[in-house]
């Protein structure tokens, strides 16, 4: 049998030059033992060193793919697998360490991709052109959803807005229709009010023109000096009863109306008196004449003479004193408002 020859011993620091293969190399060293302890061997927690390898594309890809998952994730999961299989918990390292190393490789990835293609982010054949159009489209949807449910209510406001404009427009019109229609029937009330008294007012000159023709003033040439009512010490009474016509004496007295001569003489302070009775019963007195042209009993007509004015009895002057007493009474009224109501104006 034959025999292995002994190894050679080798010192694993060498001095300056090392042989490996056919070459040797002068650049590396001095060498030292390496002793490992507790300290040295004991494992990072929550780091992870990433070895960068040279002249393989794996790892780089490798790389890519986890730094695209984990921007996926951090973006809220916008790529859901629907596998069927309920869903399992990832738990993430503390990237810290690698975030350097993953952006150069992925420039290196980016720098050595053909320009126009899109870096692959997962093995399904999704790509980060791909996803970002997915989540413009999506964000385009949403977007013009919103801003559909906005014109829809904008639309709403609007309709809501004319129509009450509408229906308070309409509420404004009834109301001013309503107005006119009140001031039209105010000024028809008016317009018939004023034409019924208008109306009656030409019945009332009618019949005072009528009735003019049926009495008479009684004097003529006159001027009126005392009216009824005036108040004075010179009247027994202590205010004046009749209405005087002052006139030159020996001026004709005329009747009133028709009637009856029912007093004709003297009569203290009135002097010389005729009381002439109408058909209705009113007196009337014809007082201070100068002289009497009628007698007791005596029927007359509207214009008659009946005697001359005078200054007998309790006088100042030539007048003829009239009192006027309905149906014969002690108190007598102002001949003024009779004598108008009569058609006349003294």
């Amino acid at each position: 049998m034959a025999s292995n020859r002994p190894a050679e011993s080798t010192s694993f620091a060498p001095s300056g030059t090392q042989t490996i293969g056919f070459a040797s190399r002068t650049d590396e060293g001095p060498w030292e033992e390496w002793n490992p302890t507790e300290d040295s061997v004991r494992p990072v927690r929550g780091r992870h060193r990433v070895t960068k390898q040279r002249g393989g594309g794996l790892a780089r890809s490798s790389t890519v793919l986890g730094v695209g998952v984990m921007a996926a994730v951090g973006a809220g999961g916008m790529a859901t697998a629907q596998t069927g299989k309920p869903p399992v918990s990832i738990s993430l390292p503390d990237l810290s360490s690698v975030t350097d190393s993953a952006k150069a490789l992925i420039g290196e990835e980016q720098a050595s991709a053909p320009k126009g293609s899109a870096t692959v982010l997962s093995t399904a054949g999704v790509s980060t052109t791909e996803a970002a159009a997915g989540t413009k489209n999506a964000g385009e949807a949403l977007r013009a959803r919103i801003m559909q449910q906005a014109e829809s209510q904008q639309d709403r406001i609007a309709a809501e807005a004319a129509k009450a404009a509408e229906a308070a427009a309409a509420k404004k019109a009834a109301a001013a229709a309503a107005k006119a229609q009140d001031a039209a029937r105010t000024k028809a009330a008016a317009e018939k009010k004023a034409a019924e008294a208008e109306a009656r007012k030409k019945a009332e000159a009618a019949r005072l023109a009528e009735l003019a023709k049926q009495f008479a003033l009684p004097t003529s040439s006159y001027t009126l000096t005392s009216r009824f009512g005036d108040a004075g010490a010179m009247w027994s009474s202590g205010y004046h009863t009749g209405l005087d016509f002052a006139a030159p004496t020996g001026t004709l007295i005329k009747a009133v109306h028709s009637g009856t001569i029912t007093q004709a003489g003297w009569a203290g302070s009135y002097g010389y008196r005729t009381v002439l009775t109408l058909d209705d019963g009113t007196e009337l007195w014809f007082c201070h004449q100068s002289s009497i042209s009628v007698t007791v009993g005596q029927k007359v007509s509207t214009g008659d003479v009946i005697g001359r004015v005078g200054a007998t009895g309790n006088v100042t002057g030539p007048h003829l004193h009239l009192e006027v007493h309905p149906n014969g009474g002690a108190t007598g009224i102002d001949p003024m408002a009779w004598l108008q109501s009569k058609g006349l104006n003294p």
